[in-house]
């Protein structure tokens, strides 16, 4: 198993290795997980299997019907293709949903009817006139999703209407609009029972923090059922609020709008019970209390999602973040910054990063993991692949126009050299090849060949390449001859670990490094590489992914132990480049910190593994 690092990992077996991963005990796992090139294969059968996701999902089929019955993986197919859901996740709490206490298939005259029903659901959600003096209290892309029969409230009569938002009573006679609660503002959700005569009626009650009296609502049949769709509502949005994330409400609104569509499909006593199985975050909230410690929510501005419209999430392999064009004429498009974020199966998201929403069309770069991006004369996007190519991606047409196909291996960095005279691009791929690119004519200038275990990244200084591998850091010189060497420090050579990433802190003549598997960093002195002259240790980190330098700070990317010690989390540690000391310790993701880019030192952007496969955008202080 030594020589795994130097063997093609493609002649493993995909599923062989995949069903060995999955039936691994948590101790096993951990243990597997501290050998270098064990890890390196896990993460390889994981990406790939997101790939197949990605490519999978891109076949756009003619919806039909099914008529025969449905076991799991069937029904997942068969809803991703009807267009209700694309998130297996949530598909498979809807199947448990429609086959509580019976067999685990579905009926397709039970699909019938549930599909029948969304759709019906959807038509009349778009169906609901709301008078002018109603609509003046909504926001903008406010939309009705639910309303009640005409009931009796302590309010007067009327019908609950449910936003995204708010609950609010429609009253009958002259519509009017009584605001009952924002779902932030919620404090208490609770069903009780009034005697009349030999009867108990239950009413739903509604605590808002902003008002003293109580919302109670004689909801009748429908009591349980809104009761369970308010409390998922009110847990998404405390997500949203908490996490920065507001596709937490999206989520807990297609939740909502399942559970409805279950209730109406399966018309009997176990209905809500059957729906209760979509109450995704209301069962989070209360068996995970997820606090977002008061620094991370103070650094955190926003999370994104950039697997949105894909069955699962995937790991964001690489972030880049273009500045703003002023010289952008309306027919060229917009000229805002934008945010390249590189997910599995060669597949590109971009983001609009003024508004954070993201752009329609995504860019396909050939079908493996994309490992490196650099942004060019602003019209320009480089993208290095596992596949060996570099692809050259025109920024206002959004298409991959050109291909470089010079290196042999999997292309990991790049390192733009500019000057007043002229400006030129490094590539480098995993065997130890570094080119020099000459940007007019897109022909080789240079090629040079670096004896190293996996090459990894490069970065200039002062007209010197350094050149991080994963058993030694090199410093080139412009003729491609190696000047200096340094290895790993005497005390982890002897453990199963690797450089992973370098730091060129130029102004102070420092290197800072990383090891995949150690908790600390090293410093050296650039003159001076045979041992680091500090270490700064870092509480709770497994090891570190990535790093970047932002102002003063060093920001690390790392995987850590979650607070309940069952998963993987990201953190992100910032350390001070003067005094050396962790000045934050971010709670980032439930998954591994995998990249890292700044956005012109006023943001940066972390993105995680694909339990997580969010991005974060952090405030630089």
């Amino acid at each position: 198993m030594g020589n795994l690092y130097k063997t093609d990992i493609e002649i493993f077996p995909t599923d062989l290795v995949k069903a060995l991963v999955d039936s691994l005990q948590k101790d096993e796992r951990s243990q597997a997980d501290r050998r270098p090139e064990l890890k390196r294969l896990i993460f390889k059968v994981k990406t790939d299997n997101e790939m197949v996701l990605v490519q999978a999902d891109d076949h756009v089929k003619k919806f039909q019907l099914p008529k025969t019955h449905m076991l799991q993986e069937d029904f997942v197919k068969c809803i991703q293709e009807s267009g209700i859901v694309k998130d297996v996740a949530t598909i498979h709490r809807l199947f448990e949903a429609l086959t509580v206490g019976q067999q685990k298939q579905i009926d397709p005259e039970v699909f019938r009817v549930f599909y029948t029903f969304w759709k019906e659901t959807e038509v009349e959600a778009q169906d609901v006139h709301l008078p002018a003096e109603v609509i003046e209290h909504l926001d903008n892309n406010e939309c009705v999703y639910k309303l009640s029969c005409s009931i009796k409230t302590n309010q007067g009569v009327g019908k609950i209407a449910m936003t995204q938002k708010r609950l609010f009573l429609l009253t009958d006679g002259r519509p009017g609009f009584i605001e009952i609660t924002k779902f932030r503002d919620i404090k208490e959700v609770k069903i009780s029972f009034a005697p009349f005569l030999l009867l108990k009626i239950p009413s739903l009650k509604i605590k808002c923090s902003l008002r003293k009296e109580v919302f109670e609502a004689n909801l009748k049949s429908a009591c349980d059922l809104w009761n369970l769709m308010v409390r998922e509502m009110w847990a998404g949005r405390t997500m949203a609020d908490d996490h920065k994330d507001p596709q937490y409400m999206q989520q807990a609104l297609t939740n909502v709008l399942l559970m409805d569509a279950v209730v109406g499909c399966l018309q009997s006593q176990k209905a809500v019970f059957a729906a209760s199985k979509l109450a995704y975050f209301d069962r989070v909230k209360h068996e995970v209390p997820m606090m977002v410690p008061k620094t991370t929510s103070e650094t955190l501005k926003h999370k994104i999602n950039p697997s949105l419209d894909l069955p699962a999430p995937q790991t964001v392999h690489v972030l880049l973040y273009t500045p703003g064009q002023l010289s952008y004429s309306e027919a060229d498009g917009d000229g805002n910054p934008k945010l390249w974020c590189a997910l599995s199966g060669g597949r590109v998201v971009v983001f609009d990063a003024a508004s954070w929403s993201m752009q329609q069309n995504c860019v396909q770069v050939g079908s493996s993991q994309l490992n490196c991006m650099l942004g060019l004369d602003q019209d320009q996007v480089w993208i290095g692949s596992q596949d060996s190519i570099i692809y050259i991606i025109d920024t206002r047409s959004m298409s991959c126009n050109k291909q470089l196909t010079e290196h042999r291996h999997e292309v990991m960095d790049f390192a733009l050299e500019e000057s007043d005279k002229m400006s030129q691009t490094y590539s480098c791929s995993a065997d130890g090849t570094v080119i020099l690119w000459d940007l007019s004519t897109l022909k080789v200038k240079k090629q040079f060949q670096l004896a190293c275990d996996w090459l990894m990244s490069i970065q200039l200084f002062n007209g010197t390449l350094w050149c991080c591998a994963r058993d030694g850091i090199v410093e080139l010189r412009k003729d491609g001859t190696p000047h200096r060497k340094m290895t790993l420090p005497e005390d982890l050579r002897s453990m199963p670990t690797e450089f992973s990433s370098l730091i060129l802190f130029v102004e102070r003549g420092q290197l800072w490094t990383s090891c995949s598997d150690s908790d600390e960093l090293c410093l050296w002195h650039c003159k001076d590489l045979t041992k680091p002259f500090l270490r700064v240790q870092l509480q709770n980190c497994t090891g570190v992914n990535c790093m970047i330098k932002v102002k003063n700070q060093i920001w690390i990317g790392c995987s850590g132990p979650s607070p309940d010690q069952c998963r993987v989390s990201g953190k992100i540690y910032i350390v001070d480049t003067e005094s050396h000391s962790v000045e934050k310790e971010l709670m980032a993701h439930t998954d591994s910190v995998q990249a890292l880019c700044s956005a012109e030192g006023r943001y940066v952007l972390s993105g995680s593994a694909c339990q997580d496969g969010k991005i974060a955008i952090w405030k630089v202080e």
